[in-house]
């Protein structure tokens, strides 16, 4: 399981190969959360908001965050999940986990996701507007994923990105 070219369970070098030509590493120090690590990864010749934000539990990749202005589209089967109204793509969503048997929950800030697919529906505001922002977690963070009190996401990525 991953998105796009990473895979969960990866390494940090494996993550930098895979993303290499597409993103490069952020020059920073690690953010730290107890042993869970994060990452930085912005367009080449960018010093804007990172294109995608990912975590490490125990030096191994457990989730990614995809920005909704300057990341890559991210899609679930044909399901687009990057850049997008979030109440259009709730809707969507709402009709994929259904048709598809997949549980579909809510975390305390209205975020829908599904901890089957491993999967939280985030907003992040856009100059005006506010468009969809994916956070794609292993199952071994699936759990509660969507909440922000039991799952096991920092509360960084709840808290302090993106309003």
């Amino acid at each position: 399981m991953g998105v796009g070219p990473l895979r969960f369970g990866m390494g940090y070098e494996d993550v930098v190969e895979a993303l290499d030509g597409c993103v490069e590493p952020s020059l920073r120090s690690t953010s730290h959360y107890g042993q869970v690590l994060s990452d930085d990864f912005f367009l080449p010749h960018s010093s804007n908001d990172p294109a995608l934000t990912v975590y490490y539990d125990a030096e191994r990749l457990v989730c990614v965050v995809v920005n909704a202005l300057r990341g890559p589209q991210v899609a679930l089967d044909a399901l687009s999940l990057v850049g997008r109204v979030p109440s259009e793509l709730e809707a969507d969503f709402a009709q994929y986990t259904m048709s598809r048997g997949y549980d579909l929950r809510y975390g305390p800030y209205g975020d829908p996701g599904s901890e089957a697919l491993g999967v939280v529906l985030r907003a992040q505001r856009a100059g005006d507007v506010v468009l969809s922002r994916p956070v794609l977690v292993a199952p071994s963070w699936a759990e509660h994923c969507a909440d922000t009190s039991e799952g096991r996401i920092p509360e960084a990525e709840w808290r302090d990105r993106h309003w």
